[in-house]
């Protein structure tokens, strides 16, 4: 029977199961038209399964955790047919999925499963969930990419390197200092003890290796440092129920239209949106959200472009104000640009990275405390996986929507998940049902947010002064206690860059 040690930081995902939040990612596509159930067993059969991880389940022991190859691996038991009650529609499909984030996977085989929606309204359902031990977003995505019916060739490596200089700036593609340091670790797999020794030889290298390690404590006390989140409906005590929701498509050419009328990203733009359309459903909820900012733990994606279709996870997390008391949209955009740039020089991926590494050694008690310490920093988890710019077909169907969705940490309540698809971006959310009963009721609010950003947008130079008035929220009296002091707003003209 085949086994391979699994890596930490795979391991320390793998531990962080819990009833109330299970680490498997869940994903909906949609076709346009009826997917036969054979053509997408003989899919996952060529294209899932025959990557060996893929036939393995996860073994925690008292010295280690392992990927041992299933000897009775059966590509039947992990594919499922299922029916919607009528009009079998899209409120249908997000109250399956929802019941399928909150469903253990069985522990006995491998941690994924496909569920074909056959009677879907709209022609034919997929609900995908694997554990997050498998793989991180990025790297699903490249799978997925290999599934569909004309998969995409791997760039040359010059083509990666263009790629690398020329990336769209997702919440997964920020800059990260230290990065190529990183990638030297990890090409050291196990001989890293021995290229520290190398590092300490050399005079340059210690020396960068010095200010790197001075640059992550700075980081780790900072990190120490942020108080709890403000208390909120999206805060409190977690049931075993989930429900699932997700909104109407925002054209990505209009949100990058609004990013470089106002020299931002793109993703500035989606996270001040977020922002709009939290801050507003909390107001519904009767919370007074004058002054209030409340955080997202935000994936970073640390992978080399030439290492996307390698499996594991390869991500760092950062902690980025929303500032949702924000009612002036391009107040809250210039809010979220000066929170985002400031990520651009943190060192808080390599940092969580680290540390997610460094608890897949520990015992399982210690992590769970380390997870509820970092937890109560944030209020949800917002992630962002760019998918295919144009539509692509899997057996013969085009595929009209995709949507996924991470699992939440500790006593995370509610997920962010921002799809970009054929031309467009999709906002879902995946949320504790004691937390947040309607998510319905929240993604509906994301276009009307992305609207009155166009509408100030347009009125030019009558909101011209929300650029003087761009100050962050005010953090609540308990963050001002323990929070750093924040650097000034900046006063540099838009570049006119997207």
């Amino acid at each position: 029977m085949t086994r391979e040690h699994m890596s930490p930081v795979d391991v320390a995902w793998l531990r962080m199961d819990r009833p109330t939040n299970l680490m498997v990612i869940v994903g909906v596509m949609t076709f346009d038209g009826p997917l036969e159930f054979e053509t997408l067993r003989r899919r996952v059969a060529e294209r899932f399964a025959a990557l060996p991880r893929f036939r393995a389940r996860p073994l925690d022991g008292d010295v280690g955790a392992f990927w041992e190859e299933d000897p009775d691996f059966d590509l039947d038991a992990h594919l499922h047919r299922t029916a919607l009650p009528a009009p079998a529609g899209q409120a249908e499909l997000e109250a399956l999925a929802g019941e399928l984030a909150c469903t253990e996977l069985d522990r006995r085989r491998p941690l994924w499963e496909f569920h074909l929606v056959e009677n879907h309204a709209e022609g034919a359902a997929v609900i995908l969930r694997i554990h997050h031990c498998y793989a991180d977003g990025m790297a699903l995505m490249d799978v997925f990419m290999g599934m569909t019916d004309d998969p995409p060739a791997p760039p040359p490596e010059a083509s990666h390197r263009r790629r690398r200089r020329g990336r769209l700036a997702w919440i997964g593609e920020l800059p990260v200092p230290g990065s190529a340091l990183v990638e030297r670790a990890l090409a050291a797999g196990g001989h890293w003890m021995s290229r520290l020794a190398e590092f300490a030889l050399h005079p340059r290298q210690a020396n960068e290796l010095a200010q790197h390690a001075v640059a992550l404590l700075a980081e780790a006390t900072r990190v120490a440092l942020l108080p709890p989140d403000p208390p909120t409906p999206l805060k409190g005590r977690l049931g075993r129920r989930k429900r699932i929701a997700w909104g109407e498509r925002l054209p990505l050419h209009e949100v990058a239209t609004v990013a470089r009328a106002h020299g931002c990203k793109i993703n500035d733009v989606l996270m001040a949106t977020a922002a709009g359309a939290l801050g507003d459903y909390l107001r519904a909820r009767g919370v007074d959200t004058r002054g209030l900012t409340i955080r997202a733990t935000v994936p970073v994606n640390l992978r080399r472009p030439e290492d996307a279709s390698s499996l594991g996870n390869a991500f760092g997390l950062v902690f980025l104000d929303l500032p949702v008391g924000i009612a002036d949209p391009l107040a809250r955009l210039y809010a979220v640009q000066e929170a985002m740039d400031g990520l651009k020089r943190s060192y808080q991926p390599l940092l969580t990275l680290g540390l997610l590494g460094a608890l897949g050694l520990m015992p399982g008690r210690l992590e769970t405390a380390a997870i509820d310490l970092l937890s109560v920093k944030s209020t949800l988890v917002a992630s962002n996986v760019p998918g295919p710019r144009q539509a692509v077909r899997f057996g013969g169907r085009r595929i009209t929507g995709l949507v996924f969705w991470v699992p939440q940490s500790g006593e995370l309540a509610a997920g962010i998940s921002l799809m970009s698809y054929d031309g467009a971006v999709r906002f879902g959310l995946l949320a504790d049902a004691r937390r947040v009963p309607d998510p319905k009721a929240v993604v509906a609010r994301f276009p009307a947010a992305f609207e009155q950003l166009v509408l100030a947008t347009l009125l030019g130079p009558l909101a011209a002064p929300s650029r003087r008035r761009a100050t962050p929220a005010r953090p609540s009296p308990a963050r001002r206690r323990g929070a750093p002091s924040r650097p000034r707003p900046s006063t540099r003209k838009p570049s006119g860059r997207a």
